[in-house]
């Protein structure tokens, strides 16, 4: 952590503000979401059914509405944007502790999805405007902060469940509530890279969908995200499998998140020295690809724990590899000025892929399961990875990638 501190003050003003913007939001979001769904089957007595109705609709709000957050944000001002999220998700976290009607739900749930859409976009192409040629180790920061507060978030929630899940709600409400005025009296105003510019949101997007380059590598980075997404879905499936319990779901999200919060920078600092951003991006996905081997393998249920941790270990490494110089690229190829609204279509784009990644994840784990094959799921993650990264570094001998994310080799979007 000392080397994180020393990259933060190397930083301005607005860059540590927004490194502190994103733990406290991922602390807020962290306390409550994983206990929803409890409260809501639970406490609420709703369906099932019911029950992820009111969840899917905050990640649909959420993906459905990136891309025009982000342009909003290019066109608006990063701050105004940010203070909106952060305003409609006191909002919205509110409501969940105070109402109990499906409808009502449905609406906070969606105000909390549309949150994240404005400041998410905004926050991170405020990051890297100003971050400057240092945006590679101004992101690697931002992750070590960012997975602080998945880390933190959840243990205060669970303290906080010990009175009421409303009682968690209302802090979080009022922990977003703080951190707006805050912002709002600190962070400076920095015009959008399109504010003033002739045409409206429509031709933005039209240049983002004409930048072909731009579009071939979002596709091939959406299995990261598929892979990344497995912390969350395949994993714990395999870790209650195989302990019995939640333990070792405890230990997986310890692990991932304490490896990115202590290791992130050292990382960064390792790979940007030895490999060019396309280097990194390629070996970094081939990685977590085959962090799934170890699972592929039939097991004894510890080997199969001690399995899990292993492809938990390797996953987050590869994501802490590839993650810097990703966003990176990613402002390389809007110019610097549409920074948002690429932002936003990469995550729209990202969000599509996970949701459609989840249903073929979730298919393959009961065909395995029905076939005797339990390692097939686990194969088939491994040979995404490696789809993903042949296709980034093909993007990388066949096109030219932005220049200038500030590490040996430039800045080309494959190895």
């Amino acid at each position: 952590m000392k080397g994180t501190a020393a990259q933060m003050r190397s930083f301005n003003r607005p860059v540590r503000l927004l490194l502190v913007n994103q733990l406290t939001i991922n602390v807020g979001f962290y306390m409550l979401m994983p206990y929803l769904a409890t409260y809501l089957t639970g406490d609420l007595g709703l369906a099932t059914w019911l029950a992820g109705l009111v969840l899917g609709v905050r990640n649909l709000s959420q993906q459905g509405m990136f891309l025009l957050g982000g342009s909003l944000a290019d066109r608006i001002g990063y701050k105004p944007m940010i203070l909106a999220g952060l305003l409609l998700r006191t909002v919205g976290f509110a409501l969940l502790g105070l109402v109990q009607a499906v409808p009502a739900l449905i609406v906070a749930s969606v105000l909390t999805g549309l949150a994240g859409a404005l400041f998410n976009p905004a926050a991170r192409a405020y990051l890297a405007r100003e971050a400057g040629e240092r945006k590679i180790e101004a992101f690697a920061v931002f992750n070590v902060f960012y997975q602080s507060g998945i880390l933190v978030g959840p243990l205060i929630g669970l303290l906080l469940q010990a009175a009421a899940f409303q009682i968690t709600c209302l802090v979080a409400a009022g922990l977003f509530a703080v951190l707006a005025l805050a912002q709002a009296r600190a962070l400076p105003a920095r015009p959008g890279g399109r504010a003033g510019a002739p045409g409206g949101i429509l031709r933005d997007w039209r240049q983002v969908l004409a930048d072909r380059p731009f579009l071939l590598f979002s596709l091939a980075m959406i299995g990261s995200y598929v892979l990344n997404f497995q912390v969350y879905l395949g994993l714990p499936i395999e870790v209650r499998r195989a302990s019995g319990g939640e333990l070792g779901v405890a230990l997986l999200f310890a692990l991932s998140g304490s490896m990115a919060a202590f290791g992130q920078v050292r990382v960064t600092a390792w790979v940007k020295e030895r490999w060019s951003p396309g280097q990194a991006m390629v070996r970094g996905l081939a990685l977590m690809g085959a962090a799934f081997l170890p699972l592929a393998v039939p097991l004894s249920p510890a080997g199969a724990l001690a399995a899990v941790l292993v492809t938990t270990a390797l996953l987050t490494l590869g994501t802490m590899i590839v993650y810097p110089f990703e966003m990176a690229t990613i402002a390389r190829f809007s110019g610097d000025e549409l920074v948002g609204t690429y932002y936003g279509f990469y995550n729209t784009v990202s969000g599509i892929g996970i949701a459609a990644g989840n249903l073929a994840t979730g298919a393959a784990l009961d065909a395995g399961r029905s076939l005797g094959l339990p390692g097939l799921p686990w194969w088939i993650l491994a040979g995404l990875g490696w789809v993903c990264a042949a296709a980034v570094r093909a993007l990388n001998r066949t096109r030219p990638a932005p220049t200038g994310c500030g590490s040996r080799g430039g800045g080309r979007a494959g190895g």
